[in-house]
């Protein structure tokens, strides 16, 4: 069985559609949480860039002898190098026709978040004869992800839904919300650069595990998840409701896995588990409201 299904999962994981998902599941709680119907045009969008541009981005910054890479994802992407490239093509093509069905605010949007996206590992700039991207600015890596997912997840789907439906969505929710899915998806973000910390030492990146040390960035995860909880409680006044209690159990879950990762964990852990509570944050709340619904 484990023959048959470790394949599946390599697939389903280094070929970027696992994270892809994740993307949706984010989506998905967005307009759960504002009290909206999905938006199917926003959901193919954001699961097509995301395959697209991670995708994209891998390519870009290929080793010079990717089966040597210390990295399975590595090693298994470029031994299906035709398989992803086709991905990415076909996924980057499938955003012309779905971009035209999206409003002009939105365009604006995603056009912005497109460019920092490219911008993140293209060698843009040049001092000397270094070449360098975004990611390599200072501070400026963990921050460019975190803004990217933030306002594709949140601030997108709000956007459609205002044009579509007219919900009443507030400026104080919406605020509270992009704030406190930024500190959720921080929090995510730096174990990936507790992981990469040797890695990122050596080619100059700083990131907040190198500038603050590790143990350091492992507490400064915890204190960004109470900010999540915290903001959670006074969104929309809701208080100790279903929603509250759903989300803090996945808060604290995700504080737990932090915790217990470390950079000598393997790739499964971090690109499964972890990733994986953008879309069990997801699951939890249906669940949540679908039992209390019934009881």
């Amino acid at each position: 069985m484990k023959k048959l299904l470790q394949p599946a999962l390599d697939f389903l994981l280094f070929s970027n559609i696992f994270m892809s998902l994740c993307a949706v599941a984010q989506a998905l709680l967005t307009f759960q949480l504002i009290g909206a119907k999905p938006v199917f045009t926003v959901l193919g969008l954001l699961f097509t860039s995301t395959l697209g541009i991670y995708n994209f981005c891998i390519l870009i910054t290929r080793p010079v002898r990717p089966e040597t890479s210390p990295y399975k994802r590595v090693r298994w992407f470029f031994a299906h190098y035709r398989l992803m490239v086709t991905f990415t093509i076909v996924s980057l093509l499938s955003l012309i026709p779905l971009f035209f069905l999206i409003t002009t605010e939105s365009k604006i949007l995603l056009i912005f978040l497109s460019v920092l996206s490219f911008s993140y590992s293209l060698p843009l700039f040049t001092v000397g004869d270094h070449k360098f991207g975004l990611r390599n600015i200072p501070g400026l890596k963990p921050f460019l992800i975190t803004l990217v997912w933030t306002m594709s997840c949140v601030l997108f789907p709000a956007l459609e839904v205002l044009h579509r439906y007219s919900n009443d969505i507030s400026m104080r929710d919406t605020t509270i919300m992009i704030a406190k899915r930024f500190l959720f998806i921080a929090a995510l973000t730096i174990p990936f650069d507790i992981r990469d910390l040797f890695e990122d030492r050596k080619h100059g990146l700083k990131t907040i595990p190198v500038a603050l040390g590790e143990k350091n960035a492992y507490l400064f995860c915890q204190v960004l998840l109470a900010g999540y909880i915290v903001l959670l409680f006074i969104f929309r006044h809701n208080g100790f409701n279903t929603d509250f209690w759903a989300l803090t159990a996945t808060i604290i879950l995700t504080g737990w896995l932090i915790f217990k990762s470390a950079w000598k964990k393997n790739e499964y852990y971090y690109f499964f588990y972890m990733d994986g509570v953008l879309i069990l944050q997801y699951v939890v709340l249906i669940a949540a409201r679908f039992i209390t619904t019934h009881i």
